[in-house]
């Protein structure tokens, strides 16, 4: 593998201190940390060891350990009417708009500003002409429970300041549910998955569309019982 070292921010997409390394077919990128130990099978589903998540994840997330420590191995995957186009394959528009490496980048940012996220281990792809497929690995949150599975014990008014600060962050996130929304084994917050993502100051109707999508996925989850703890929460 050929190292290359981005040392400036946003240096070709890359998260500032990462280090690219090729493979044959792709390449990948890692904090610099981790590079003497990374290798693409880092992101193979394959590997040993590796559980599926049970929630969520379109059938495309496993919990990994390794040299990295316990971890979330996440292929992208398309749903609804786009997957016909290929469930796993994205039109390539260069490295910096690899969806792995962006969500990367928007995990950095958001630790940064102090909004509890999981740290990101790394990203690959797999090129193959104009399209391409990737993956992205992070840090497993310790004892994680969706908001889904513990609405009795969650306090909406908590979690309304935790998506504030995500909002006061300049960060968007595209598919804010009931699964990716979580909480540890000493019950602090956390939220996932911010694939497309986007950056920049939130408007007031754009954050009203993101509790409105958490609407949408408690009431599909717990009915009733989901949209009166969501009006807790609109109220807070």
């Amino acid at each position: 593998m050929s190292p290359v070292l981005s040392t400036l921010p946003g240096t070709q997409g890359i998260p500032r201190g990462w280090v690219r390394q090729d493979f044959p077919g792709g390449a990948l990128c890692v904090p610099q940390r981790l590079a003497a130990t990374a290798g693409d099978a880092w992101f193979d589903p394959g590997r040993p060891g590796a559980i599926p998540v049970g929630e969520g994840g379109r059938q495309a997330a496993w919990f990994v350990d390794g040299i990295h420590g316990p971890a979330v191995l996440r292929h992208y995957r398309r749903g609804g009417l786009r997957a016909r186009f290929g469930r796993e394959s994205y039109l390539w528009l260069g490295q910096a708009r690899v969806r792995a490496i962006a969500e990367s980048r928007v995990l950095g940012l958001l630790r940064d500003a102090g909004v509890r996220v999981p740290e990101p281990l790394g990203a690959a792809w797999w090129r193959a002409g104009l399209m391409y497929r990737n993956a992205i690995l992070v840090a497993r949150i310790a004892g994680a429970q969706a908001l889904a599975s513990r609405l009795d014990r969650a306090d909406p008014a908590e979690v309304a300041r935790v998506i504030a600060a995500l909002h006061d962050a300049e960060v968007w996130h595209a598919d804010l549910n009931a699964f990716n929304i979580l909480f540890d084994d000493q019950d602090r917050i956390w939220l996932i998955d911010f694939d497309r993502a986007r950056l920049g100051p939130v408007s007031a109707r754009a954050r009203h569309e993101n509790l409105l999508r958490l609407r949408r996925s408690l009431v599909k989850v717990a009915g009733a019982r989901g949209e009166a703890w969501w009006n807790e929460l609109a109220r807070s």
